[in-house]
């Protein structure tokens, strides 16, 4: 049933009512309903099918080594490749959404990574596994640029970074339990790796359900002139008529990529593309040799593949842990505050993980390790895509993310010559270093976006 004009208004004393609608600047001084809670659950399963596609190497690299004969310079390339592949999904999936999109380029994005999973699965040699596992990361970044775009567009700006971490803590729940599940069938046989990449097929699921129920986003409407539309699917979600007569007159006229990367570096925007890009390709590398490394290093450093994968499936509770720990945070402090505290935690746990000896202690600090590192990387999802204005978002926020999946694939070949040179502690060191450098920048120049209507910000 549809709220009253007092009611509504009642919501944020800035409404005005026009011709039996609320006034208003999208969902913004609107409450989250039951449509919403749809919409974010369909965001959930996606991430959980997409984080079991990207966690589940991380496990099963020390059997491929073993199965296949493979090094851990092996391991490097087809993470590399897979990277690379990430930063050409995160740009392909911010520039394919503003034209086509939030909804299609989300749905479009599942669909190519659960197939591409099922097809790593069949993949006869190294060769193959690599370009499969590239197209699985192609289509992984190219959905999670669009979804972190989605959510911020979508929700009201009192709870955009609650909604951004809670869609993740749940949907990450993927990472603990792929761990779980690695340990179970991995050790069965020699190619038993292969079934856990079938089951991330089943990722199509949560393709069908957006097919159904996904709504389009009312900014990136009003953006293309569809107006009525964009009223309908706010009314949708939040039972509310609105007039968007008001916010449309705001909106500048399309640009195209070139433009946008030329917007990114002028007066307005210079600084806030500074201080993100030097967040972005330094922490996001960092992170990954956390999530993505440790299991392989843990059996490089003594571990049999079982102790490993015990050890590491543990660890990855910390995954949705972080994830909800930032939805506690991360609307305060003006969004940067509990960016620049995570990474400071970031760094002086890798410190200390990287010198802890035995399994228990290890299990510990590495939980914390990973739960600060991810609470980290979903404050920032947020602040990225809040620093710039609509027609600018996506493909800002593609490029952004992309710049540090390319940061991440050029880390990867180094891990192993660092880890040679300087053993496990050294490797954690790095990570150490890597998050603190940008923290004062942050700190100095970051703009403050919690809580804000991305209209304002922008």
């Amino acid at each position: 049933m549809a709220l009253s004009i007092e009611e509504a208004s009642s919501l944020n004393t800035d409404t005005k009512s026009k011709n039996g609608k609320i006034i208003n600047n999208y969902f913004d001084g609107l409450e989250v309903t039951s449509v919403h809670k749809i919409l974010f659950f369909i965001i959930m399963l996606a991430y959980f099918f997409e984080q079991m596609d990207n966690w589940n190497f991380g496990f099963i690299a020390p059997a491929l080594m073993k199965s296949w004969g493979i090094t851990m310079a092996d391991v490097g390339k087809i993470n590399f490749a897979y990277f690379v592949a990430m930063t050409l999904g995160g740009l392909t999936g911010g520039v394919i959404s503003d034209f086509i999109g939030r909804r299609k380029t989300f749905l479009g994005s599942i669909l190519l990574f659960s197939i591409s999973s099922i097809a790593n699965g069949f993949a006869p040699n190294v060769e193959i596994f690599t370009l499969t596992r590239a197209l699985t990361g192609f289509g992984i970044f190219c959905m999670m640029v669009t979804s972190q775009v989605y959510i911020a567009e979508i929700t009201p700006s009192a709870t955009r970074g609650k909604w951004q971490s809670l869609t993740a803590s749940v949907g990450f729940m993927a990472a603990p339990l792929v761990g779980i599940l690695c340990r179970i069938v991995v050790p069965m046989s020699p190619d038993a790796w292969r079934y856990i990449f079938f089951v991330g097929g089943f990722g199509l699921i949560g393709f069908f359900m957006g097919l159904k129920y996904l709504k389009e986003s009312p900014r990136w409407l009003v953006a293309k002139g569809r107006i009525d539309e964009a009223e309908k699917v706010i009314e949708e979600v939040s039972h509310v008529k609105v007039d968007l007569s008001e916010a449309a007159a705001k909106v500048e006229p399309k640009i195209n990529v070139l433009e946008v990367i030329i917007g990114l570096f002028s007066k307005k925007y210079i600084l806030r593309t500074f201080v993100i890009f030097f967040f972005v390709v330094l922490t996001v590398p960092a992170g990954f040799v956390i999530t993505n490394w440790t299991p392989t290093l843990l059996s490089q450093r003594g571990f049999g593949v079982e102790d490993a994968l015990t050890a590491s499936t543990l660890l990855m509770f910390g995954v949705p842990a972080g994830c909800y720990f930032s939805s506690l945070i991360a609307d305060k402090g003006g969004r940067k505050i509990p960016m620049a505290a995570m990474a400071i935690s970031v760094a002086i746990l890798a410190l200390i993980f990287g010198r802890l000896e035995g399994m228990i202690p290890i299990i510990i600090c590495g939980f914390l390790l990973i739960a600060a590192n991810m609470a980290l990387n979903f404050i920032t999802f947020s602040y990225i895509a809040e620093n710039y204005p609509t027609k600018m978002r996506n493909t800002s926020t593609g490029i952004h993310n992309a710049s540090g999946r390319l940061a991440t694939a050029a880390l990867q070949v180094y891990v192993p010559v660092v880890f040679a040179q300087y053993h496990f502690a050294g490797v954690y060191n790095m990570v150490a270093i890597l998050v603190c450098i940008p923290v004062a920048a942050l700190l100095l120049w970051g703009m403050k976006t919690g809580g804000k209507s991305l209209e304002d910000i922008s």
